[in-house]
Formats: C-alpha cells, structure tokens, sequence
C-alpha cells in the first residue's frame, strides 16, 4: 500500500516562498489563494503521493514544541529533484540562485550523475540531478 507523504519545511515567509517553489523548482500550488494570494496552507504537489508543505517558523513551532528547527547554515535533510538533463539542472540551479538562494556545489558531472546543490531562501538544501 502507498501512503501519501507530506514534507513539510519551515520558511520565513509565505509570499517570497511562494513565488520561489512556483519559479526556480516549477512545483505547482495546491489550493485555493488565501486574502493574500497564497494557498493556505502554502502546499506544493511533488508526485501523486508526495506533497510539500512550508509552514511560517511560529506554525512550524506549534508542531514541533520546544524542538528547534535546524539554524540557518545547518542541515537536517538533503531534498532531492530530478531534472530531464544537465541542462536542466544547470537552469534550475541558476532559477534558484537569482530567486534568493545560494549555491552550495556547482552543477557538474558526478559519479552518480550530473548533479548541483542550492538552497531556498530560507536555506534549505536542494539536489538538482540528471541521472
């Protein structure tokens, strides 16, 4: 049986997150606008059973009780994409870059495929690879 998977990130803000995953990563929102334009919840739809979803750091908080989330700078989870072809990962890293994110590793030939790593805004981790 397959279960629906919900990853879910904390991010600073709702709008600037919003306009990232729909332009760097091309993911698509799920729902319905909220009074100010954004989904809510802010849900992006991965695969059929897999959903992300970013969550504003005081919500995130509310599930997560006195647990902190990673600083910035710190990693916890290494998100993974797969792109069509290292062209590709080249134009998303890039998309990812100008959309306020950092690029940890350069897009280049690995031996596992062509693969480069770039934050989000709120710095959380992405690979981008062409197998």
């Amino acid at each position: 049986m397959t279960r629906p998977v919900t990853i879910s990130l904390p991010i600073g803000g709702r709008q600037r997150s919003y306009e990232f995953y729909q332009s760097a990563l091309s993911l698509e929102p799920v729902g319905e606008p909220a009074e100010d334009g954004v989904p809510e919840p802010l849900q992006f739809r991965l695969d059929e059973h897999t959903i992300l979803m970013l969550v504003p750091t005081g919500g995130f908080g509310w599930v997560i009780g006195d647990h902190e989330i990673a600083p910035r700078g710190s990693s916890e989870v290494l998100l993974s994409l797969t792109a069509a072809s290292p062209e590709e990962v080249s134009r998303i890293v890039e998309r990812m870059h100008a959309g306020g994110g950092v690029i940890l590793a350069a897009p280049m030939q690995q031996d596992w495929g062509f693969a480069g790593v770039a934050t989000d805004p709120d710095g959380h981790a992405w690979q981008i690879i062409a197998h």
